[in-house]
């Protein structure tokens, strides 16, 4: 193999690298553009198993809250909980370890059978719990409050 090629071949793979980046930081400015609440979120696991968790960007649509992982190259949303079937089944403070800002909260709620954990700022969590509250006259939610 000549010089030449391995040449080639590096400018091949740095191009390559540098196209993989662009396009991340292309999406995540488009994601952070266009608003959202910031959410930590997970699949619920054990309190003290701290792996798992994701940053990204909630945006409530009609019955619908959108959930966009920050990093990644999906320009959907990653995970969809319907405002219907929703239920809140627990509420904690983040536990020595999670890396949630200062005054969060951590939910558990179930949709479809799935059940996350999302750690929500004060000020995101009152939009939740409005959000959540609020369907037309006549629509059930099937919100519950865990007590």
């Amino acid at each position: 193999m000549g010089t030449t090629m391995i040449v080639e071949l590096t400018a091949i793979v740095v191009l390559a690298v540098l196209l993989v980046v662009a396009l991340l930081v292309l999406r995540r400015i488009r994601v952070l553009r266009r608003g959202g609440v910031d959410v930590a979120l997970r699949e619920a696991r054990p309190q003290e198993d701290l792996r798992g968790w994701h940053s990204g960007l909630g945006r409530y649509r009609g019955d619908e809250f959108r959930w966009y992982r920050i990093s990644g190259l999906s320009s959907g949303a990653n995970v969809a909980l319907d405002r219907t079937r929703l239920e809140i089944i627990d509420r904690r403070s983040p536990v020595a370890g999670e890396m949630h800002p200062a005054g969060s909260t951590v939910l558990t709620c179930r949709d479809r059978g799935r059940t996350w954990e999302l750690a929500i700022g004060a000020d995101a969590l009152t939009g939740f719990s409005s959000w959540l509250e609020s369907t037309p006259p006549g629509r059930s939610t099937g919100y519950r409050q865990a007590s």
